[in-house]
């Protein structure tokens, strides 16, 4: 925003939000000014812990991570406009979504945290996907529940309450029990009409566990649900001295639903309006495309989830993208030390993922398969990356790296195939970040080829998930009357922030349809490596 000064004079005043999230391997807190960009942040890492076959953080850990990281953002304020922090104009709080968290009726932790990591909930997730036909991820709130009850764990009937991470910070810091619609959505099914869980579904459920005698209905655990824009309560006097334990944070202030990861990494590149989405490509790749109406099925390469305003959102996650190509530039590099020669990781990158551009559109007829783990949009439990070629393929370093940076996207294509293909899913355009676009205009393309979609990225992209909630606390206070999330955020905050949209080429998509056909006709070679490969 403006200058110092004016900075200063809104950080007095109270004209700002307070976003904070917390990631897997961060609690990042983002205070943002009147216009709604970060003006002071402050961030604490930290690392799950695992104990007794459980992915977990204790609630010490919660507590000392989100008052490290809000102290953090004050010593900002403090060293760069010389004002103590006292007060904010909103706040919220994000958080990794899904997992497991439950309370009984005073409210004690009935069992330790059970993070989104914890994949052993297989049976649950297959059993409830069938029952709602619905897909309902392992990590789903709802998938921990039902396995806790079919290993007949003994907390189970004594639960009073059951959250999210996002959503118990909330509660502690405002005394209230709800969640966002986004952050909702991957704890029970949505019903996007009413923008409330699926009623007839938790009816479903609740008759099909009749047996176990239970006193409490699944509705009655969850937590409230709301949508962007909702006022969620204020930061009571004890939430005030648990977030700020110096005492000088007032109490009062305005608080906007708890969003997941999901939801706020939507906003943060402002793609939560209908017939928009977004891919995140790095060490894994997903893109959330936001439709138009609900899925015709259950698909169990896809995940369902909502905006942070309710509209339905396919989510199509991979779990191997950039890791097997770094692992091939490793090797380059390797090379060139030995010849004595020392590149700069940035220009070694640059340079040969560059080269993809140069070659064949459909790779040279050169076969490769990034799995460094196993891949359940294509069935595999296991994986072994490896290149295939015959010996009429173009083999030559251009078709090298584009085949790498092609298979990068191969299992994401196969998920977004049922989407535009079995669902006529309409997508104008995706807004891409994440390292696979950091050498300029290489992955940006690559992935208009895979997508058939124009594709841009925006500056702001980076910012990241704790923006994205201050941006939400911000929309709850200052939105016009009847102003809907997508126009705030296109009016308010990305006006004139298109980002560089680059448009799909045609010879491109037809190489990547050539390649793609060779990749799934290919599979059954990955299988075998898995099976010979022990």
């Amino acid at each position: 925003m403006g200058n110092t000064a004016e900075i200063k004079s809104a950080i007095l005043n109270g004209q700002t939000s307070v976003g904070m999230e917390l990631g897997s391997t961060r609690i990042k807190t983002v205070l943002i000014g009147p216009d709604n960009f970060p003006i002071a942040s402050g961030s604490f890492d930290w690392e799950n812990s695992y104990i007794d076959n459980i992915w977990t953080y204790s609630l010490d850990e919660i507590w000392n991570g989100v008052q490290s990281s809000f102290r953090k953002m004050t010593e900002d304020v403090k060293a760069k406009y010389d004002v103590e922090f006292t007060k904010t104009g909103s706040l919220g709080f994000s958080g990794m979504m899904h997992g497991y968290m439950v309370f009984d009726k005073n409210d004690k932790q009935l069992v330790p945290f059970r993070t989104w990591r914890n994949n052993f909930t297989g049976q649950a997730s297959e059993e409830l996907t069938e029952l709602f036909d619905y897909p309902i991820p392992q990590r789903w709130n709802i998938a921990h529940l039902y396995q806790a009850i079919l290993n007949k764990e003994e907390h189970v009937k004594d639960i009073n309450f059951l959250t999210t991470i996002a959503g118990y910070i909330h509660w502690k810091l405002s005394g209230q029990k709800s969640l966002g619609i986004g952050e909702a959505s991957g704890v029970f099914p949505i019903d996007s009409v009413n923008k409330n869980y699926n009623f007839k579904l938790a009816e479903k459920f609740d008759s099909h566990i009749s047996d176990y005698g239970f006193g409490w209905k699944v509705a009655d655990l969850l937590p409230a649900v709301l949508v962007a824009g909702d006022n969620a309560g204020y930061l009571t006097e004890e939430g005030a001295k648990l977030l700020d334990p110096s005492g000088k944070l007032e109490a009062g202030i305005p608080m906007c639903p708890a969003e997941g990861d999901a939801g706020t990494g939507m906003v943060a590149t402002n793609s939560i309006a209908v017939r928009t989405g977004n891919v995140s490509a790095g060490t894994s790749v997903f893109a959330m495309l936001v439709l138009e109406k609900e899925l015709s099925k259950a698909y169990k390469e896809l995940d369902l989830v909502t905006t942070p305003d309710g509209h339905m959102v396919a989510m199509v996650h991979s779990n191997n993208c950039t890791s097997d190509y770094d692992a091939w530039l490793n090797i380059f590099a390797e090379a060139l030390k030995e010849l004595g020669l020392d590149v700069p990781k940035p220009k070694l990158y640059d340079t040969l993922l560059g080269m993809a551009l140069k070659g064949d559109p459909d790779c040279g007829g050169l076969l490769a398969y990034g799995y460094i783990s196993g891949e359940h949009i294509t069935g595999f439990e296991e994986g072994r990356p490896m290149l295939v070629r015959s010996s009429g393929s173009n083999f030559n370093l251009a078709n090298f790296m584009r085949v790498h940076l092609f298979t990068a996207l191969g299992a994401l294509r196969t998920g977004m195939k049922i989407l535009t293909e079995k669902e006529n899913v309409v997508v104008e355009e995706i807004r891409g970040h994440g390292g696979f676009f950091k050498t300029q205009e290489v992955g940006q393309r690559v992935m208009a080829a895979a997508t058939n979609t124009p594709i841009s990225i925006m500056e702001t992209a980076g910012e990241g998930g704790a923006w994205g909630i201050a941006l939400l606390a911000g929309y709850m206070i200052n939105k016009k009357d009847g102003q809907s999330l997508p126009d705030y955020l296109n009016d308010n905050v990305f006006a004139g922030k298109s980002g560089d949209v680059l448009k799909p080429d045609a010879k491109d998509v037809a190489g990547f349809d050539k390649f793609f056909e060779l990749y799934t006709k290919g599979l059954e070679i990955e299988r075998k490596a898995v099976e010979v490969l022990k």
